[in-house]
Protein backbone atom coordinates (compact mmCIF):
# COMPACT_ATOMS: atom_id res chain seq x y z
CA UNK A 1 0.00 0.00 0.00
CA UNK A 2 1.38 3.72 -0.54
CA UNK A 3 1.78 5.89 1.89
CA UNK A 4 1.42 10.08 1.44
CA UNK A 5 4.94 10.85 0.99
CA UNK A 6 6.08 14.51 -0.51
CA UNK A 7 8.99 14.59 -3.02
CA UNK A 8 12.14 16.42 -1.17
CA UNK A 9 14.77 18.34 -3.33
CA UNK A 10 18.26 18.82 -1.78
CA UNK A 11 21.48 20.73 -3.68
CA UNK A 12 24.70 18.73 -3.77
CA UNK A 13 28.33 19.45 -4.97
CA UNK A 14 30.61 16.68 -6.52
CA UNK A 15 34.10 17.01 -7.54
CA UNK A 16 35.14 14.87 -10.41
CA UNK A 17 38.82 14.55 -9.65
CA UNK A 18 41.48 13.81 -12.73
CA UNK A 19 45.07 12.99 -13.00
CA UNK A 20 47.32 12.73 -16.02
CA UNK A 21 45.52 13.50 -19.74
CA UNK A 22 44.80 12.49 -23.00
CA UNK A 23 44.57 8.94 -22.94
CA UNK A 24 46.23 8.74 -19.50
CA UNK A 25 43.82 10.63 -17.96
CA UNK A 26 42.25 9.09 -14.53
CA UNK A 27 39.13 10.19 -12.51
CA UNK A 28 39.38 8.99 -9.09
CA UNK A 29 36.13 7.09 -7.66
CA UNK A 30 35.20 6.92 -4.22
CA UNK A 31 33.08 3.47 -2.89
CA UNK A 32 29.78 3.98 -1.02
CA UNK A 33 29.19 1.67 2.04
CA UNK A 34 26.80 -0.86 1.25
CA UNK A 35 25.07 0.38 4.58
CA UNK A 36 23.76 3.59 3.08
CA UNK A 37 20.25 3.60 1.92
CA UNK A 38 21.18 6.19 -1.18
CA UNK A 39 23.24 4.18 -3.79
CA UNK A 40 25.33 2.27 -1.18
CA UNK A 41 27.98 0.17 -2.22
CA UNK A 42 27.84 2.36 -5.70
CA UNK A 43 30.97 4.37 -7.00
CA UNK A 44 30.66 8.08 -7.27
CA UNK A 45 32.08 11.11 -7.46
CA UNK A 46 33.84 12.96 -4.00
CA UNK A 47 30.61 15.08 -2.96
CA UNK A 48 27.35 15.65 -0.71
CA UNK A 49 24.80 18.17 0.25
CA UNK A 50 24.72 21.50 0.48
CA UNK A 51 24.56 22.40 4.46
CA UNK A 52 24.82 25.44 7.10
CA UNK A 53 28.60 25.51 7.22
CA UNK A 54 28.60 26.49 3.19
CA UNK A 55 25.90 28.80 3.73
CA UNK A 56 24.84 28.68 0.17
CA UNK A 57 28.04 28.66 -1.65
CA UNK A 58 28.38 25.51 -3.76
CA UNK A 59 31.73 25.64 -4.18
CA UNK A 60 32.71 25.98 -0.76
CA UNK A 61 30.99 23.10 -0.57
CA UNK A 62 32.49 21.20 -3.23
CA UNK A 63 35.58 22.09 -1.34
CA UNK A 64 34.70 20.79 1.51
CA UNK A 65 33.10 17.36 0.50
CA UNK A 66 36.17 16.76 -1.24
CA UNK A 67 38.25 17.26 1.64
CA UNK A 68 36.34 15.11 4.23
CA UNK A 69 36.13 12.39 1.77
CA UNK A 70 39.40 12.42 0.58
CA UNK A 71 41.73 14.70 2.25
CA UNK A 72 42.54 16.86 -0.92
CA UNK A 73 42.67 20.63 -0.39
CA UNK A 74 42.60 22.83 -3.35
CA UNK A 75 44.23 26.18 -3.55
CA UNK A 76 43.85 28.86 -2.02
CA UNK A 77 42.54 27.11 0.81
CA UNK A 78 45.35 24.52 1.04
CA UNK A 79 47.79 27.52 1.69
CA UNK A 80 45.59 28.40 4.82
CA UNK A 81 46.16 25.51 6.25
CA UNK A 82 49.17 24.13 8.22
CA UNK A 83 49.92 20.58 7.57
CA UNK A 84 49.92 19.32 10.88
CA UNK A 85 46.82 20.61 11.63
CA UNK A 86 45.17 18.63 8.49
CA UNK A 87 43.97 15.26 10.27
CA UNK A 88 42.63 17.13 13.02
CA UNK A 89 40.80 19.67 10.68
CA UNK A 90 39.38 16.76 8.94
CA UNK A 91 38.13 14.70 11.64
CA UNK A 92 36.01 17.46 12.96
CA UNK A 93 34.17 18.37 9.74
CA UNK A 94 33.32 14.62 9.14
CA UNK A 95 31.97 15.07 12.91
CA UNK A 96 30.29 18.09 11.85
CA UNK A 97 31.95 21.41 11.61
CA UNK A 98 35.15 23.13 12.07
CA UNK A 99 35.85 26.94 13.06
CA UNK A 100 39.45 26.43 11.48
CA UNK A 101 37.91 25.71 8.38
CA UNK A 102 35.53 27.80 7.94
CA UNK A 103 38.20 30.85 8.85
CA UNK A 104 40.63 29.38 6.18
CA UNK A 105 37.75 29.04 4.02
CA UNK A 106 36.73 32.72 4.64
CA UNK A 107 40.28 34.04 4.36
CA UNK A 108 40.94 32.41 0.91
CA UNK A 109 40.61 34.88 -1.97
CA UNK A 110 39.72 33.02 -5.17
CA UNK A 111 38.34 29.95 -3.75
CA UNK A 112 36.87 28.73 -6.49
CA UNK A 113 40.10 28.64 -9.01
CA UNK A 114 40.98 25.60 -8.90
CA UNK A 115 37.27 24.58 -9.64
CA UNK A 116 35.71 24.43 -13.08
CA UNK A 117 31.92 24.02 -13.14
CA UNK A 118 31.27 21.14 -15.25
CA UNK A 119 27.58 20.80 -15.52
CA UNK A 120 24.20 20.21 -13.21
CA UNK A 121 21.96 16.81 -13.29
CA UNK A 122 18.86 16.58 -11.17
CA UNK A 123 17.79 13.32 -10.28
CA UNK A 124 14.69 11.97 -12.07
CA UNK A 125 11.18 12.30 -11.16
CA UNK A 126 11.60 8.54 -10.17
CA UNK A 127 12.91 9.12 -6.73
CA UNK A 128 11.13 10.74 -3.22
CA UNK A 129 14.63 12.52 -2.27
CA UNK A 130 15.70 14.43 -5.67
CA UNK A 131 19.77 16.03 -6.05
CA UNK A 132 20.57 18.85 -7.50
CA UNK A 133 23.75 17.81 -8.09
CA UNK A 134 26.43 20.21 -9.27
CA UNK A 135 29.17 19.03 -10.73
CA UNK A 136 32.51 20.69 -10.78
CA UNK A 137 36.35 19.78 -11.99
CA UNK A 138 39.42 19.54 -10.28
CA UNK A 139 42.68 18.19 -11.35
CA UNK A 140 44.69 16.38 -8.42
CA UNK A 141 47.69 19.27 -7.45
CA UNK A 142 51.09 18.18 -7.23
CA UNK A 143 51.74 17.15 -3.49
CA UNK A 144 48.44 16.07 -2.83
CA UNK A 145 46.88 12.71 -2.74
CA UNK A 146 43.63 11.02 -1.99
CA UNK A 147 43.16 9.06 1.00
CA UNK A 148 39.62 7.41 2.19
CA UNK A 149 38.44 7.05 6.23
CA UNK A 150 36.42 4.26 6.34
CA UNK A 151 32.66 5.41 7.25
CA UNK A 152 30.46 6.61 4.91
CA UNK A 153 33.24 5.72 2.33
CA UNK A 154 34.92 2.65 2.30
CA UNK A 155 37.43 3.25 -0.89
CA UNK A 156 38.71 5.04 -3.47
CA UNK A 157 40.84 4.49 -6.37
CA UNK A 158 41.82 6.52 -9.86
CA UNK A 159 40.89 4.76 -12.36
CA UNK A 160 40.95 5.31 -16.36
CA UNK A 161 37.17 6.39 -17.62
CA UNK A 162 37.20 3.30 -20.37
CA UNK A 163 39.01 0.88 -17.98
CA UNK A 164 36.11 1.58 -15.41
CA UNK A 165 33.10 1.29 -17.88
CA UNK A 166 34.52 -2.17 -19.25
CA UNK A 167 34.22 -3.28 -15.94
CA UNK A 168 30.88 -2.10 -15.01
CA UNK A 169 29.95 -3.97 -18.44
CA UNK A 170 31.19 -7.14 -17.00
CA UNK A 171 29.41 -6.60 -13.90
CA UNK A 172 32.32 -5.91 -11.87
CA UNK A 173 31.61 -2.52 -10.58
CA UNK A 174 28.33 -0.53 -9.61
CA UNK A 175 28.45 2.76 -10.53
CA UNK A 176 25.98 5.82 -9.61
CA UNK A 177 24.22 6.59 -13.14
CA UNK A 178 24.67 10.25 -13.23
CA UNK A 179 28.90 9.23 -13.19
CA UNK A 180 28.57 6.60 -15.51
CA UNK A 181 27.07 9.28 -18.21
CA UNK A 182 30.26 11.68 -17.40
CA UNK A 183 32.53 8.56 -17.42
CA UNK A 184 30.83 8.03 -20.94
CA UNK A 185 31.73 11.06 -22.04
CA UNK A 186 35.02 11.84 -20.92
CA UNK A 187 35.73 8.31 -22.45
CA UNK A 188 34.33 9.33 -25.92
CA UNK A 189 35.36 13.03 -26.37
CA UNK A 190 38.51 13.08 -23.84
CA UNK A 191 39.93 15.60 -21.82
CA UNK A 192 39.71 17.87 -25.09
CA UNK A 193 35.97 18.14 -25.68
CA UNK A 194 34.64 16.74 -22.43
CA UNK A 195 33.60 20.05 -20.99
CA UNK A 196 31.64 21.08 -24.42
CA UNK A 197 30.04 17.58 -24.51
CA UNK A 198 29.19 17.61 -21.15
CA UNK A 199 27.09 20.70 -21.53
CA UNK A 200 25.38 19.57 -24.84
CA UNK A 201 24.32 16.71 -23.12
CA UNK A 202 23.20 18.31 -19.48
CA UNK A 203 20.94 20.83 -21.68
CA UNK A 204 19.28 17.99 -23.53
CA UNK A 205 18.18 16.44 -20.26
CA UNK A 206 17.18 19.67 -18.22
CA UNK A 207 14.93 20.14 -21.50
CA UNK A 208 13.06 16.90 -21.06
CA UNK A 209 15.51 14.09 -22.58
CA UNK A 210 15.20 11.17 -20.58
CA UNK A 211 18.64 10.43 -18.47
CA UNK A 212 20.22 7.32 -19.53
CA UNK A 213 19.58 5.91 -15.99
CA UNK A 214 21.35 2.38 -15.62
CA UNK A 215 22.08 0.73 -12.27
CA UNK A 216 22.93 -2.34 -14.50
CA UNK A 217 23.96 -3.22 -17.91
CA UNK A 218 21.12 -3.29 -20.33
CA UNK A 219 18.39 -2.08 -18.37
CA UNK A 220 17.77 1.29 -19.27
CA UNK A 221 15.16 3.28 -16.19
CA UNK A 222 12.54 5.43 -18.26
CA UNK A 223 10.66 6.68 -15.57
CA UNK A 224 7.73 8.63 -16.56
CA UNK A 225 4.46 10.47 -15.33
CA UNK A 226 1.27 8.16 -14.86
CA UNK A 227 -1.97 8.24 -12.94
CA UNK A 228 -0.60 5.88 -10.22
CA UNK A 229 -0.93 5.79 -6.55
CA UNK A 230 0.79 8.59 -3.98
CA UNK A 231 3.64 8.99 -3.13
CA UNK A 232 4.73 7.70 -6.58
CA UNK A 233 3.90 10.56 -9.50
CA UNK A 234 5.79 7.90 -12.55
CA UNK A 235 5.84 4.65 -13.65
CA UNK A 236 9.18 3.14 -14.67
CA UNK A 237 9.23 1.85 -18.07
CA UNK A 238 12.48 0.05 -18.77
CA UNK A 239 14.28 -0.59 -21.99
CA UNK A 240 15.56 -4.42 -21.66
CA UNK A 241 18.53 -5.44 -24.28
CA UNK A 242 21.46 -4.06 -25.83
CA UNK A 243 21.38 -4.66 -29.36
CA UNK A 244 18.01 -5.45 -29.15
CA UNK A 245 15.41 -3.98 -27.19
CA UNK A 246 12.22 -5.09 -25.83
CA UNK A 247 10.08 -2.77 -24.23
CA UNK A 248 8.41 -2.99 -20.17
CA UNK A 249 5.62 -1.57 -19.30
CA UNK A 250 5.42 1.04 -21.53
CA UNK A 251 3.18 3.36 -18.74
CA UNK A 252 2.31 6.77 -19.61
CA UNK A 253 -1.18 7.96 -21.40
CA UNK A 254 0.46 11.68 -21.37
CA UNK A 255 1.00 12.93 -25.00
CA UNK A 256 4.02 14.93 -23.49
CA UNK A 257 5.55 11.72 -21.93
CA UNK A 258 5.02 9.18 -24.37
CA UNK A 259 6.73 11.74 -26.87
CA UNK A 260 9.98 11.84 -24.23
CA UNK A 261 9.67 8.13 -24.65
CA UNK A 262 9.28 7.66 -28.28
CA UNK A 263 12.41 10.49 -28.43
CA UNK A 264 14.33 7.66 -26.79
CA UNK A 265 13.34 5.00 -28.68
CA UNK A 266 13.88 6.96 -31.75
CA UNK A 267 17.33 7.50 -30.52
CA UNK A 268 18.09 4.25 -30.21
CA UNK A 269 16.92 3.31 -33.64
CA UNK A 270 19.51 5.54 -35.15
CA UNK A 271 21.93 4.16 -33.58
CA UNK A 272 21.56 1.06 -35.37
CA UNK A 273 19.22 -1.05 -32.01
CA UNK A 274 16.43 -3.01 -32.87
CA UNK A 275 12.90 -2.84 -31.46
CA UNK A 276 12.07 -6.00 -30.50
CA UNK A 277 8.67 -6.14 -28.92
CA UNK A 278 6.64 -5.05 -25.98
CA UNK A 279 6.57 -6.90 -22.47
CA UNK A 280 3.45 -5.83 -20.16
CA UNK A 281 4.29 -6.89 -16.30
CA UNK A 282 0.26 -6.45 -15.44
CA UNK A 283 -2.79 -4.93 -17.11
CA UNK A 284 -3.49 -1.81 -14.05
CA UNK A 285 -3.75 1.68 -16.07
CA UNK A 286 -0.57 3.06 -15.08
CA UNK A 287 1.16 0.36 -17.02
CA UNK A 288 -0.13 0.38 -20.28
CA UNK A 289 -1.23 3.69 -21.04
CA UNK A 290 0.97 4.02 -24.30
CA UNK A 291 0.47 -0.06 -25.17
CA UNK A 292 -1.24 1.14 -27.81
CA UNK A 293 0.70 3.93 -29.37
CA UNK A 294 3.65 2.34 -29.18
CA UNK A 295 2.77 -0.60 -30.53
CA UNK A 296 0.58 0.77 -33.65
CA UNK A 297 4.40 3.65 -33.79
CA UNK A 298 6.89 1.16 -34.19
CA UNK A 299 4.86 -2.04 -35.36
CA UNK A 300 5.72 -4.30 -32.00
CA UNK A 301 3.69 -6.86 -30.71
CA UNK A 302 2.79 -6.75 -27.19
CA UNK A 303 3.57 -10.22 -24.94
CA UNK A 304 1.97 -10.96 -21.45
CA UNK A 305 0.27 -13.05 -19.29
CA UNK A 306 -3.19 -14.70 -20.87
CA UNK A 307 -4.99 -12.57 -17.88
CA UNK A 308 -3.60 -9.50 -18.69
CA UNK A 309 -3.73 -9.20 -22.63
CA UNK A 310 -7.45 -10.34 -22.38
CA UNK A 311 -7.86 -6.91 -20.27
CA UNK A 312 -5.33 -4.52 -22.21
CA UNK A 313 -6.64 -1.34 -23.88
CA UNK A 314 -7.61 -2.49 -27.70
CA UNK A 315 -5.64 -1.23 -30.93
CA UNK A 316 -2.64 -3.41 -30.10
CA UNK A 317 -0.65 -5.92 -32.10
CA UNK A 318 -0.87 -9.21 -30.22
CA UNK A 319 2.08 -11.60 -29.55
CA UNK A 320 2.52 -14.21 -26.91
CA UNK A 321 0.86 -15.88 -24.56
CA UNK A 322 3.19 -15.65 -21.67
CA UNK A 323 3.72 -18.14 -18.87
CA UNK A 324 5.63 -19.41 -15.91
CA UNK A 325 9.50 -20.55 -17.32
CA UNK A 326 9.04 -19.18 -20.81
CA UNK A 327 12.07 -17.41 -22.00
CA UNK A 328 12.59 -14.21 -24.43
CA UNK A 329 16.30 -14.02 -26.75
CA UNK A 330 17.81 -10.79 -25.93
CA UNK A 331 21.16 -11.74 -27.97
CA UNK A 332 24.48 -10.55 -27.20
CA UNK A 333 24.68 -8.74 -23.61
CA UNK A 334 26.63 -5.58 -23.09
CA UNK A 335 29.76 -7.49 -22.64
CA UNK A 336 29.28 -9.64 -25.75
CA UNK A 337 28.34 -12.83 -23.38
CA UNK A 338 26.13 -15.02 -25.44
CA UNK A 339 23.43 -16.86 -24.83
CA UNK A 340 21.51 -13.81 -22.96
CA UNK A 341 17.97 -14.19 -21.95
CA UNK A 342 15.14 -12.90 -20.15
CA UNK A 343 13.50 -15.38 -17.54
CA UNK A 344 9.56 -14.86 -17.36
CA UNK A 345 7.78 -15.95 -13.79
CA UNK A 346 4.30 -15.84 -13.12
CA UNK A 347 3.97 -13.73 -9.45
CA UNK A 348 0.54 -13.50 -8.84
CA UNK A 349 -1.41 -11.81 -6.21
CA UNK A 350 -1.18 -7.98 -7.16
CA UNK A 351 -2.72 -8.99 -9.95
CA UNK A 352 -3.31 -12.57 -11.36
CA UNK A 353 -1.91 -11.85 -14.58
CA UNK A 354 1.08 -10.25 -13.15
CA UNK A 355 4.69 -11.14 -14.04
CA UNK A 356 8.54 -10.50 -13.75
CA UNK A 357 11.50 -10.88 -15.77
CA UNK A 358 14.56 -11.85 -14.48
CA UNK A 359 18.06 -11.28 -17.17
CA UNK A 360 20.34 -14.08 -16.75
CA UNK A 361 23.49 -12.04 -17.18
CA UNK A 362 23.95 -9.79 -14.55
CA UNK A 363 20.82 -11.34 -12.87
CA UNK A 364 18.56 -7.97 -12.91
CA UNK A 365 14.98 -8.46 -11.82
CA UNK A 366 11.93 -6.67 -13.26
CA UNK A 367 9.44 -6.84 -10.92
CA UNK A 368 6.12 -4.94 -12.06
CA UNK A 369 4.20 -3.86 -9.10
CA UNK A 370 5.54 -7.19 -6.67
CA UNK A 371 7.74 -4.48 -4.55
CA UNK A 372 8.18 -0.96 -4.67
CA UNK A 373 11.14 0.98 -3.22
CA UNK A 374 8.57 4.12 -2.47
CA UNK A 375 5.73 2.64 -0.70
CA UNK A 376 4.45 -0.98 -0.18
CA UNK A 377 2.19 -2.44 -2.54
CA UNK A 378 -1.65 -2.12 -2.40
CA UNK A 379 -3.43 -5.94 -2.13
CA UNK A 380 -6.89 -5.28 -4.04
CA UNK A 381 -9.53 -8.11 -3.44
CA UNK A 382 -10.87 -9.96 -4.87
CA UNK A 383 -8.21 -9.22 -7.77
CA UNK A 384 -5.59 -9.10 -4.93
CA UNK A 385 -4.96 -11.96 -2.99
CA UNK A 386 -2.71 -11.78 0.31
CA UNK A 387 -1.68 -15.45 0.42
CA UNK A 388 -0.71 -15.65 -3.29
CA UNK A 389 0.85 -12.34 -3.21
CA UNK A 390 2.89 -13.88 0.10
CA UNK A 391 3.92 -16.93 -2.11
CA UNK A 392 4.91 -14.90 -4.83
CA UNK A 393 7.01 -12.73 -2.88
CA UNK A 394 8.78 -15.89 -1.16
CA UNK A 395 9.31 -17.26 -4.11
CA UNK A 396 10.90 -14.52 -6.18
CA UNK A 397 13.32 -14.40 -2.69
CA UNK A 398 14.39 -18.15 -4.05
CA UNK A 399 15.59 -16.89 -7.50
CA UNK A 400 19.02 -15.76 -8.28
CA UNK A 401 18.59 -11.90 -8.40
CA UNK A 402 20.95 -8.92 -7.76
CA UNK A 403 19.53 -5.66 -8.73
CA UNK A 404 15.80 -5.46 -8.75
CA UNK A 405 13.90 -3.14 -10.71
CA UNK A 406 10.64 -2.25 -9.79
CA UNK A 407 7.67 -0.53 -11.38
CA UNK A 408 7.42 2.53 -8.73
CA UNK A 409 10.88 4.04 -7.23
CA UNK A 410 14.57 3.64 -8.14
CA UNK A 411 15.95 0.40 -8.38
CA UNK A 412 16.82 -1.64 -5.14
CA UNK A 413 20.59 -2.86 -5.10
CA UNK A 414 20.35 -5.91 -3.03
CA UNK A 415 17.03 -7.54 -4.47
CA UNK A 416 16.76 -10.15 -1.94
CA UNK A 417 16.95 -7.61 0.89
CA UNK A 418 14.16 -5.49 0.06
CA UNK A 419 12.17 -8.90 -0.50
CA UNK A 420 12.97 -10.14 2.86
CA UNK A 421 11.82 -6.26 4.00
CA UNK A 422 8.37 -6.89 2.33
CA UNK A 423 7.86 -10.15 3.95
CA UNK A 424 8.77 -8.40 7.46
CA UNK A 425 6.64 -6.06 7.12
CA UNK A 426 3.74 -7.92 5.53
CA UNK A 427 3.85 -10.12 8.62
CA UNK A 428 4.48 -7.23 11.12
CA UNK A 429 0.98 -5.94 9.58
CA UNK A 430 -0.83 -9.03 10.10
CA UNK A 431 0.27 -9.13 13.52
CA UNK A 432 -1.53 -6.32 14.07
CA UNK A 433 -4.95 -7.42 12.93
CA UNK A 434 -4.42 -10.42 14.97
CA UNK A 435 -3.98 -8.73 18.07
CA UNK A 436 -6.38 -6.04 17.54
CA UNK A 437 -9.10 -8.58 16.95
CA UNK A 438 -7.98 -10.04 20.20
CA UNK A 439 -9.12 -7.30 21.64
CA UNK A 440 -12.72 -6.86 20.67
CA UNK A 441 -14.63 -7.54 17.39
CA UNK A 442 -14.04 -4.31 14.90
CA UNK A 443 -15.26 -3.01 11.77
CA UNK A 444 -12.84 -2.10 8.91
CA UNK A 445 -13.44 0.94 9.28
CA UNK A 446 -12.47 0.61 13.02
CA UNK A 447 -9.63 -1.60 12.08
CA UNK A 448 -8.17 0.29 9.67
CA UNK A 449 -7.49 3.50 12.28
CA UNK A 450 -5.63 0.64 14.65
CA UNK A 451 -3.52 -1.33 12.08
CA UNK A 452 -2.66 1.07 9.84
CA UNK A 453 -1.49 3.82 13.21
CA UNK A 454 1.83 4.43 10.87
CA UNK A 455 -0.14 5.85 8.03
CA UNK A 456 -1.61 9.33 7.13
CA UNK A 457 -5.28 8.75 7.52
CA UNK A 458 -5.83 10.46 3.90
CA UNK A 459 -5.16 7.14 2.13
CA UNK A 460 -6.92 5.09 4.29
CA UNK A 461 -9.19 4.03 1.96
CA UNK A 462 -6.04 2.43 0.32
CA UNK A 463 -5.21 1.06 3.44
CA UNK A 464 -8.60 -0.64 4.03
CA UNK A 465 -8.45 -2.41 0.61
CA UNK A 466 -5.13 -3.82 2.11
CA UNK A 467 -6.62 -4.78 5.40
CA UNK A 468 -9.25 -6.44 3.69
CA UNK A 469 -7.16 -8.62 1.87
CA UNK A 470 -4.66 -9.55 5.13
CA UNK A 471 -8.58 -10.15 6.96
CA UNK A 472 -9.37 -12.62 3.82
CA UNK A 473 -6.21 -14.13 4.60
CA UNK A 474 -6.77 -14.99 8.22
CA UNK A 475 -10.16 -16.39 7.22
CA UNK A 476 -8.73 -18.96 4.99
CA UNK A 477 -6.83 -19.83 7.61
CA UNK A 478 -9.57 -20.58 9.86
CA UNK A 479 -7.86 -17.56 11.93
CA UNK A 480 -10.77 -14.91 11.63
CA UNK A 481 -14.30 -14.78 10.06
CA UNK A 482 -17.23 -11.64 10.07
CA UNK A 483 -20.38 -11.70 12.15
CA UNK A 484 -22.15 -8.60 10.23
CA UNK A 485 -20.29 -6.05 9.76
CA UNK A 486 -17.63 -6.76 12.18
CA UNK A 487 -14.38 -9.10 12.42
CA UNK A 488 -13.83 -11.23 14.87
CA UNK A 489 -11.26 -13.63 15.76
CA UNK A 490 -11.91 -17.61 15.56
Amino acid sequence: MAVAGVTEQRVAASVILTRGDGDDVEVYLVERSKRLRFFGGYLAAPGGVLDDRDGSDLVVCALRELFEETGVLLSPVAQRIADDQRDSIRAALLDGGDERWETAVASAAGIGDRLEPLCVLTTPEFAQTRYEAHFFHAELPRNEWPTIIEGELVDGAFCKPGEALRRWLEGELLIVPPMLTLLRILDEAGPGGFYEQVAVEAKRYHEGELHPVFFSPGVHMCALRTPTVPPATTTNTYLVGHRELWIVDPATPDADEQARLFDALDRYVDKGRELKGILVTHHHEDHVGAVVPTSQRYGLDVHAHRLTLERLPQGFLAGRELNDGDTIELGRAPDGAEDWRLEVLHTPGHDRGHLAFVETRYRAAVVGDLVSTVSTIVIDPPEGHMTTYMRSLHRMLEVDIQTLYPAHGPAARDGHALLRDYITHRKDREDKIVAALAVEPASLAALVATVYDDVDPAVFGLAERSLLAGLIKLEEEGRAGQVGDAWVAT
